[in-house]
This record gives C-alpha cells, sequence and structure tokens, in this order.
C-alpha cells in the first residue's frame, strides 16, 4: 500500500471555519474572551455539533483571525497531500455579526494567499449560506463573491430541512455573473433536498448527496448528467447520517456508476484529515492503490480548477500509482 499522504488530492467539501486547530481557537479565544472547553470530537447528535460549531465561529473576530485559520489550513492541507482545494467559507455571517461585511473574507483571502506563496496549495474559495437564514444575506453573499476573484462559487449549507426555493434567484443570478454553485442536498434530507438542488438549485455537484439512493430514478438522472458526489464518510458518521463506516453508501454510489469524491467536511472537529480520510475509505471498503487514485482524479476532475492545473494534478496522481 502507498503512503496516502503523498497521494495527491483535491479536497472539495470542507468548512473552513471547521478546519481551525482547536490550539489555535483556544488562543484566539482567550484574546477574544471566549472560553474554548477540551476538544471533543463525538456529538450527541446534530444539536450538539451546531453548538460546538458557533463555539468556533464565535472565537472568530479579528481580521488576524481569519487570516491565521487561513494559512494554517494551507499548511495543514500541503501536509496532507491536497494540491488543489474549495473550502467553505460563511462570509457574509461573520461579517454581519462583526458590523463589517467585506473584512472576513479579505482577510481570508489574504491568509490562503500566504499559503499558497509558503506551501504551494492552490486554493478557490465557496461562499455558503446557512437555509436558515434570510434572502437578503444570501444576495449579500453574491455580492461578495462578484467581488473576489478568489471565489469561485456559491451554495446553500446547513438544515436541509429548510427549503431551498426561495433562493433560486439569487443563484440564477451567480451563474449569470459565471459563479459555480454548490449546494448541500441528500445528507439529512431525502431526494426531494437533491431534486431542488438539481432543479431551481442549478447546482454543479452535490454536497455529500448520499440519499441519492433512496431513488432509482433519482440515481440514474445523477448518473447521466455527471453530478459529482461530495461524500464526507467519517462527516456522516459522527453526525448520526450513517450508522458506521463499514455501512457507509460510498461503495453503493460508486457501484451505481456515480462520480464519487471523497472529502472531510469538518475536519478538526472529527480529527480526521484527509489523508486519513482515504485512508478510512481503504480500510472500510477494501480499496487498493488504483481504486484510491481513481478517487483523487474523480476530485479533480469534479473542481472548478483551471485546466492546467487538472492536467498537473492528473499527472502527479499517475506519478505516484506508477511508483514502485
Amino acid at each position: 500500500m502507498r503512503d496516502l499522504l503523498t497521494l495527491p488530492k483535491a479536497h472539495l467539501h470542507v468548512h473552513l471555519e471547521n478546519t481551525a486547530r482547536w490550539d489555535t481557537l483556544r488562543e484566539i479565544g482567550a484574546a477574544n474572551g471566549v472560553q474554548v472547553p477540551e476538544h471533543v470530537t463525538a456529538f450527541g447528535g446534530f444539536d450538539a455539533f451546531f453548538a460546538q460549531n458557533e463555539l468556533v465561529r464565535t472565537c472568530l473576530r479579528r481580521p488576524d483571525d481569519f487570516r491565521r485559520i487561513a494559512y494554517e489550513f494551507c499548511a495543514d492541507e500541503a501536509a496532507q497531500g491536497t494540491r488543489y482545494a474549495e473550502p467553505s467559507f460563511t462570509a457574509a455571517a461573520h461579517g454581519e455579526r462583526l458590523g463589517d461585511l467585506g473584512m472576513p473574507l479579505a482577510a481570508v483571502l489574504e491568509g490562503l494567499e500566504a499559503g499558497r506563496a509558503d506551501f504551494g496549495i492552490e486554493c478557490r474559495l465557496l461562499l455558503d449560506h446557512s437555509r436558515r437564514r434570510p434572502v437578503e444575506r444570501a444576495w449579500r453573499t453574491l455580492d461578495l463573491a462578484r467581488r473576489h476573484d478568489g471565489v469561485v462559487a456559491v451554495g446553500l449549507a446547513g438544515d436541509e430541512s429548510h427549503p431551498g426555493d426561495p433562493f433560486a434567484d439569487v443563484f440564477e443570478a451567480a451563474r449569470d455573473a459565471g459563479l459555480h454553485v454548490v449546494h448541500h442536498a441528500g445528507e439529512g434530507e431525502g431526494p426531494a433536498s437533491i431534486r431542488q438542488a438539481l432543479g431551481p438549485g442549478r447546482t454543479e455537484r452535490l454536497g455529500h448527496g448520499i440519499r441519492v439512493l433512496d431513488d432509482p430514478d433519482l440515481v440514474a438522472e445523477v448518473r447521466e448528467r455527471r453530478v459529482p458526489l461530495e461524500v464526507c464518510p467519517t462527516s456522516n458518521v459522527a453526525l448520526g447520517f450513517a450508522p458506521s463506516l463499514a455501512d457507509h453508501p460510498l461503495p453503493r454510489l460508486r457501484d451505481a456508476g456515480l462520480l464519487v469524491t471523497v472529502n472531510t467536511d469538518i475536519p478538526a472537529l472529527i480529527d480526521t484529515p484527509l489523508a486519513a480520510e482515504y485512508a478510512h475509505v481503504r480500510d472500510a471498503f477494501g480499496y487498493d492503490d488504483a481504486t484510491l487514485a481513481d478517487l483523487a482524479r474523480t476530485a479533480v476532475d469534479a473542481s472548478f480548477a483551471p485546466p492546467e492545473t487538472k492536467t498537473r494534478l492528473h499527472a502527479e496522481i499517475d506519478a505516484w500509482l506508477a511508483a514502485p
């Protein structure tokens, strides 16, 4: 078995706020008057996850806080063999909370650029918006995205029981502005959430998408349209959307001919960086190096990276697989 740390990877579904090192959060929290408890990686249901997630967000207040987590994201991802990443960031929510709409995004982009210079990792941001929050904030998210070349996409995240239809005009405008669109769908809710994302939502990938298997007709549609799935096995188990890694639907998704990519979602909260996620997939499903390389290639192809980046990463993956 080859070293998965050296497998060149693209990381497509990862929330920047949930990549922050816990020691960093404790330092930032102390400076900002927020007490950060000992780190836990097990959640007593989705509400417990939301509470811990909110703690992370509350710690982030100053430009240096946002720059630091973005820079450290680059360092940590590079150490995992990630060559290209599209982290999600809830820019407008932070900006409104702090009374400076543009500051958090500008600081994150500065951190990512510094990380690219020091670690050689290429990142483009996806600005997400919670389905539970107002449509007006979604328009502000889109306005932020239009201002920065470092933003490649926008999309909905959060509790999928909240409908996506009220946001349809926002994402129609996003596509018209040349931005990509990616929504969370088919994680907590079933096929209806996926159909909404594919239809009025205009999504180009499915964030999670694991519930597509509940509807054979939808499986056929997603396969025929070649819509990639951003699958996050360890996160799905931690949050109660899959009973265990052994029972995770990832192999059935691949067997159905769907485009499956491997991602972490919330790596710092579940203590599972990307190479470890690949290792979990290998161990749970008995995948060999050729299959793992194929998963990595699928992520590269599903990304919004420039063609030259994709060509380079394919060559690097081929070299990894060909090495003795």
